[in-house]
C-alpha cells in the first residue's frame, strides 16, 4: 500500500522562534518528512522585512518541487500569502481571496489556493487556506469554502483535501461548520484510533488550529508532527504530516442496473 503524504505548515515568514530568518532551515524541516504535497502559510515574497526573498520560489527550489503561490495580501511590490508545493503531476484550479469581516477594520486579508495533483493514477483535489483570527470572520470564510466557488464547484470531486491554518480549535463553530462536509484526518476511526496531535505553539504545542480535512475516498494511515530542536525553532507552528490511503469507489454489484 502506497500512501499520499501531505504536510500543512505555517512557516511564519521563515522567521523562527529564535527570531532568525532562515529559509533553508524551514526547507530542512520539510525535507526531513519527505511529503508528496506541502501546503504552506505565511510566506513572504519580495518583502523588505525578510530581505526581499521570494520564499515560495526558494523553498520549491531547495525541495526540487513545483509550486503555486497566492498572495492574500499585496503591498505595492511586496506579497504575503500561501503556497502549495509538490513533485507530483499537478495543475492549478483556482486561487482567490476569502471574505473580509468589514465590521473590524484593518484585518489581514485571507485567501485560498486549489491545486489538483495526480497520485498513483488518481486525481486528488487540494485546497490550502489560512483563516482569520476573529470567529465571525472565520465563519464567513468557512462558509465561502463550503460554497459554490470552492467545494460547491463542479470541479470539486472526491477525493479531496482542505488543509491549512484555520486559527480554530475543534471546539469552535468554524471547525464544526467544516465537519458538516468533511472529516478531520485526526478523528478516531477503527483504522486510526490514536489521540490527535497539536502543532501550536511549536515550543510547547497544546492547540489544534492546523487541520487536514478529508472527503470520502481517503483514509488516514499516519499522523505525526516533528518535535526535534530544528522544528521547534524554525517557526511558531510545527508541521502537521498526514499519510492517506486512497480508497477506490466501490464497483457496482454484478447484475446491478446502470444508473
Amino acid at each position: 500500500m502506497k500512501t499520499l503524504r501531505l504536510m500543512t505548515y505555517n512557516v511564519h515568514r521563515c522567521v523562527g522562534t529564535d527570531r532568525k530568518l532562515d529559509v533553508e532551515r524551514v526547507a530542512e524541516v520539510i525535507a526531513a518528512e519527505q511529503p508528496d504535497v506541502v501546503a504552506l502559510q505565511e510566506l513572504d515574497v519580495g518583502r523588505m522585512r525578510t530581505r526581499s526573498v521570494d520564499q515560495a520560489h526558494r523553498l520549491a527550489e531547495l525541495l526540487k518541487m513545483t509550486f503555486h503561490f497566492h498572495p492574500a495580501m499585496t503591498v505595492e511590490e511586496e506579497l504575503y500569502g500561501d503556497a502549495i508545493l509538490t513533485a507530483l503531476p499537478e495543475r492549478r484550479i483556482k486561487a482567490k481571496e476569502l471574505p473580509l469581516y468589514r465590521r473590524v477594520p484593518g484585518l489581514e486579508p485571507r485567501g485560498a489556493l486549489w491545486v489538483e495533483v495526480e497520485f498513483e493514477g488518481q486525481k486528488v483535489q487540494i485546497i490550502n487556506t489560512h483563516l482569520g483570527l476573529i470567529p465571525q470572520e472565520q465563519k464567513r470564510q468557512a462558509a465561502a469554502l463550503l460554497g459554490p466557488d470552492w467545494m460547491g464547484d463542479d470541479k470539486w470531486v472526491a477525493p479531496g483535501v482542505v488543509l491549512g491554518d484555520f486559527n480554530a480549535t475543534p471546539y469552535s463553530a468554524t471547525y464544526r461548520m467544516l465537519r458538516t462536509a468533511l472529516r478531520d484526518a485526526q478523528a478516531p476511526t477503527p483504522t486510526w484510533p490514536r489521540p490527535a496531535t497539536a502543532t501550536f505553539p511549536s515550543s510547547f504545542p497544546f492547540m489544534r488550529i492546523d487541520h487536514v480535512f478529508l472527503t470520502k475516498g481517503l483514509e488516514t494511515r499516519g499522523v505525526r508532527s516533528p518535535y526535534d530542536a530544528r522544528a521547534r525553532l524554525a517557526s511558531d507552528h510545527l508541521p502537521l504530516v498526514v499519510d492517506l490511503e486512497i480508497i477506490p469507489a466501490a464497483a457496482p454489484a454484478a447484475g446491478a442496473a446502470a444508473p
